[in-house]
């Protein structure tokens, strides 16, 4: 059986975090470089294998200040882990647009297995031919998990940071040259 690579299309794509502060707001994060793809076996993305790699040094939240501390040993420790990735072990069909994602991420040297959702957006052909996939993946993970465990104490005793950060990610892939 003829296999397919597809490759993220990143003028087309996006990758962001957003965690509670002070248990109040929320702050929304976006990492600017990464890269990942996938390969299929089929017409669709049944049992595809998906992967995905971003650059730590690319965090970006607005805020200078904030960047610089999420870059440090505090936080991604960028220097030394210079990549979060992700590799599926599972990619299956739950219902007509919607996947359950499986695989192992890896944060700051700690891997664990994650599940996501990916919502199957269509697919089209850009002005030059080409065939596009689109899928909105989302999902959540304890950061403690995976060794990013810094958090201050506001004046009246409570975390600054929430635990919970959730993901969402707009890809299109493109059919690998």
């Amino acid at each position: 059986m003829a296999t397919t690579k597809w490759v993220v299309d990143p003028m087309h794509s996006e990758i962001q975090f957003k965690v509670k502060h002070l248990v109040i707001s929320t702050v929304t994060g976006t990492f600017r470089n990464f890269e990942g793809g996938a390969t299929t076996e089929h017409d669709d993305f049944d049992n595809a294998e998906v992967h995905f790699s971003l650059d730590v040094d690319s965090v970006d939240t607005n805020q200078e200040m904030r960047d610089t501390h999420l870059k440090a040993p505090d936080f991604f420790d960028a220097a030394t882990y210079p990549k979060i990735a992700f590799k599926s072990t599972s990619f299956k069909k739950v219902d007509d647009d919607e996947y359950a994602m499986t695989g192992d991420l890896t944060i700051k040297g700690v891997t664990k297995p994650v599940t996501l959702k990916a919502e199957y957006g269509g697919t089209a052909k850009d002005a030059y031919g080409n065939q596009k996939f689109g899928f909105e993946v989302t999902g959540k993970i304890n950061r403690k998990e995976f060794g990013l465990t810094y958090n201050a104490l506001t004046e009246t005793g409570g975390l600054a940071l929430g635990e919970d950060i959730k993901l969402s990610a707009n890809i299109q892939l493109a059919k690998a040259a």
